[in-house]
């Protein structure tokens, strides 16, 4: 190898910085989702007051139930701070509501 092409790489790397901080992303509110969206089928059926189970979830929005579990969790209940809570009953199995 020449003497050149050994300074080009040096200095290659020279100018890569390792850990650059990254600008960060401006905290945003928490927004409400879109009404024709999944997201928003899934607040209005935990918002009726009967509730919603998984299972009719699940059959309404075309997902799995893992998926439904994974969206209350995460999207509703961190995200957009929503308060679901859920209770045995003893006809349908956990009926899952928001709270209002």
């Amino acid at each position: 190898m020449s003497k050149a092409s050994t300074a080009a790489r040096t200095s290659k790397k020279a100018t890569r910085t390792k850990g650059a901080a990254k600008p960060k992303a401006a905290t945003k509110a928490a927004s409400t989702p879109r009404a024709e969206s999944k997201q928003s089928q899934l607040i209005a059926m935990l918002k009726q007051p009967d509730g919603a189970t998984i299972v009719e979830i699940a059959k309404a929005l075309d997902w799995l139930p893992h998926t439904v579990r994974g969206a209350i969790a995460g999207a509703l209940k961190k995200k957009l701070g929503l308060n679901v809570e859920s209770e045995k009953a003893d006809d349908r199995g956990r009926v899952y509501r928001i709270a209002e």
